[in-house]
């Protein structure tokens, strides 16, 4: 196809609002198929860590090609990488929807991850090309940011309506005409060309895959920690080698001239922190999300328009506080504003331990601001401090580290927040189906499913007597999911510490990360 002219065809509003459904494509792809877990286990008779799995798989491939991403889109040309993104995630949709089981699924899914990336990073990059005035840029940012919030926000609700109406597999299917129409106009009206592209970059793809296997089999061994136990061979040996395999990853990084990790970044303390802080408040963030969506459903039987509502007061305050949170820190401070994020996030999932199996919407929707809004008020202040850190010329990569250990946080929240339920279940269930009238083989096997979410198996059982059980196993989830609200406060608190002790208290963002003669200048982000 014949390169067009850099600033493409049509009105830039036109071609931004065109980018902004693909955006809208991947972050409601994050939230939506939360509501769909429970149906996809009933068709397709699946356990826990085959749903972690289906949370986690597009996370983790979204995580791990973020900082690529970039490169490509510099050296390709944005608008080219651009349509190849949202080709791909489009097909990869089809492909989900299509799937005849769960591996299937989970391939589809990580192509998702991958060109989601892909779209995320270019799409920013391309925004800076078509605005450059300062003013209409800051403007269209604000437009591309607030689409993707609203997007964020709405998943529960549209998949809760989609699943109901239909299946789990029209959470998919509604990407296609999205896919389609934003495509056509996009290879109408976006610069192909490669515009003013990083001279000398490459793709690091040793280093990409040294990364995706390592942080791949660390969250694999979380997973199966759950049914196999934390000291089975197989853990073990993914967690050595998921280790062993970092490890030459940050050696070939500190060794290649264009490392897709610039380790000279992670000396700095700001940046350091906002990594810290980013990692650590989503993995409590996704871990929440995971765990209610099964007991909305799965514990309290509400269908999934009616988890969907419930989650709003999560995503929305997420939206709302985001909007919030420039003019916190501004009023704050950097680090003070860090630091009362953090511990609001901390208030809000300890909050969550007061839910019981019975429990209310009033019990929880409190909680669920504070998460959401303490993760939000974190967010940016963090953002402002690493960009007022680094050089003009790193900016780009230090943004994509950070949002790597967002995206990372995320991948082990769920990994972890799922291992510690079905923990607690595999530990509990000979207790709760001791008294139960089955044979021994029957018993085991009651406990197998019931271990991996299947509670149909307790269909058979007199009527008292499963209603007994339902509820007993309701309450060892309600205990795991305890235990992980937990985890997750610990790791605010920690995010709080990072903030005051890595930060100084003026101009905290103001010494500059020594200069790496070595990097070339990014502009990807």
């Amino acid at each position: 196809m014949r390169a067009r002219a850099p600033e493409g065809r049509g009105p830039r509003s036109l071609r931004l609002a065109f980018i902004c459904a693909g955006v809208v494509m991947v972050y409601l792809d994050s939230t939506v198929v939360g509501v769909a877990l429970p149906d996809m286990q009933e068709k397709m008779d699946i356990g826990v860590s085959a749903l972690q799995w289906v949370f986690d798989i597009y996370v983790l491939t979204f995580a791990c090609f973020l900082l690529t991403a970039g490169t490509l889109g510099d050296a390709l040309g944005r608008g080219r990488v651009f349509l190849v993104g949202l080709t791909g995630f489009t097909a990869a949709s089809v492909a989900c929807a299509l799937a005849p089981g769960i591996e299937a699924l989970l391939v589809a899914r990580a192509v998702q991850g991958v060109f989601g990336a892909v779209m995320i990073t270019v799409s920013l990059a391309l925004i800076r090309q078509l605005y450059t005035e300062e003013r209409a840029r800051a403007s269209a940012v604000a437009t591309w940011a607030g689409v993707g919030g609203v997007a964020l926000a709405a998943g529960p609700i549209v998949g809760g309506l989609l699943v109901e109406a239909y299946s789990w597999q029209s959470i998919f299917w509604i990407n296609l005409p999205i896919g389609i129409l934003a495509l056509g106009a996009l290879a109408w009206a976006l610069p192909l060309g490669k515009g003013r592209a990083t001279a000398g970059r490459k793709a690091d793809w040793l280093g990409q895959l040294l990364f995706v296997t390592g942080i791949g089999s660390m969250a694999y061994a979380l997973i199966e920690a759950g049914q196999r136990g934390w000291g089975s061979t197989l853990v073990v040996g993914l967690l050595t080698g998921s280790v062993l395999v970092l490890a030459g990853c940050l050696r070939w990084e500190s060794r290649t001239a264009h490392p897709m990790l610039p380790l000279n970044l992670l000396r700095h303390r700001v940046v350091l922190m906002t990594c810290s802080v980013n990692f650590l408040g989503f993995f409590g963030l996704y871990g929440v999300i995971f765990l209610l969506t099964l007991f909305l459903q799965q514990v309290n039987g509400l269908t999934p328009v009616q988890t969907g509502l419930r989650l709003l007061a999560l995503t929305a305050s997420i939206t709302v506080a985001s909007l919030m949170a420039p003019t916190v820190a501004v009023r704050l401070g950097t680090r003070l504003a860090i630091v009362v994020g953090s511990l609001v996030s901390v208030a809000g999932f300890v909050g969550l331990v007061g839910m019981q199996a019975d429990s209310g919407f009033g019990t929880y929707w409190w909680p669920l601001v504070l998460i959401g809004t303490g993760v939000s008020v974190v967010g940016a202040p963090a953002t402002v401090a690493l960009l007022s850190a680094v050089p003009p010329d790193q900016a780009g990569v230090a943004s994509g580290m950070s949002q790597t250990c967002r995206q990372v946080g995320a991948v082990f929240g769920v990994a972890l927040s799922g291992t510690v339920v079905q923990q607690r279940l595999h530990s509990g269930l000979p207790d709760v189906l001791a008294a139960v009238p089955l044979p021994d083989a029957a018993r085991e096997r009651l406990a197998d499913a019931i271990e991996h979410g299947q509670t149909a198996g307790t269909d058979a059982l007199p009527a008292d007597i499963r209603q007994s059980v339902l509820r007993s196993v309701g309450d060892l989830m309600v205990s795991g999911l305890h235990t992980a609200v937990l985890v997750a406060a610990a790791g605010a608190a920690l995010g709080a510490v990072a903030a005051a002790l890595l930060l100084r208290r003026q101009g905290s963002g103001s010494t500059p990360v020594p200069a790496a003669a070595e990097l070339p200048p990014r502009t990807s982000s």
